[in-house]
């Protein structure tokens, strides 16, 4: 696996909230040329470390794999010792799981009436 550091990385670490981002937005994000990041996310995506996402195959979305969190996670080691990272993230791919980023909403007290109660004149 060659990866080009530290862009790559950035790209996997700005992922790894778990959300789907563009290429345009990741450029502003790390401060790159967004025709430069067209080139490296397909590149990341043909190693697993992310996916194009829908619903539309052409919507432009990108969303990091447990394998590109592992790669996030092991930067120093891509660094030093190549074989040893990718067995690394080998080993710990099966051990992340992605969910989609979930909408927490605090529940509303019904009995309150000064939520309920509107008027219209």
């Amino acid at each position: 696996m060659r990866l080009v550091d530290p862009t790559d990385f950035q790209i996997l670490k700005t992922l790894s909230d778990g959300r789907r981002d563009t290429a345009a937005n990741l450029a502003v994000i790390i401060d790159k040329d967004r025709n430069y990041l067209n080139t490296r996310l397909p590149v990341l995506a043909d190693e697993e470390l992310i996916e194009r996402v829908g619903p539309a195959e052409s919507s432009g979305l990108y969303q990091i794999t447990p394998r590109g969190v592992a790669a996030a996670q092991n930067q120093s080691l891509y660094a030093t010792d190549r074989d040893q990272f990718e067995t690394t993230i080998d080993e710990q791919e099966p051990l992340i799981t992605i969910t989609d980023p979930t909408v927490h909403q605090a529940s509303v007290d019904h009995t309150d009436s000064r939520l309920l109660s509107f008027s219209r004149r």
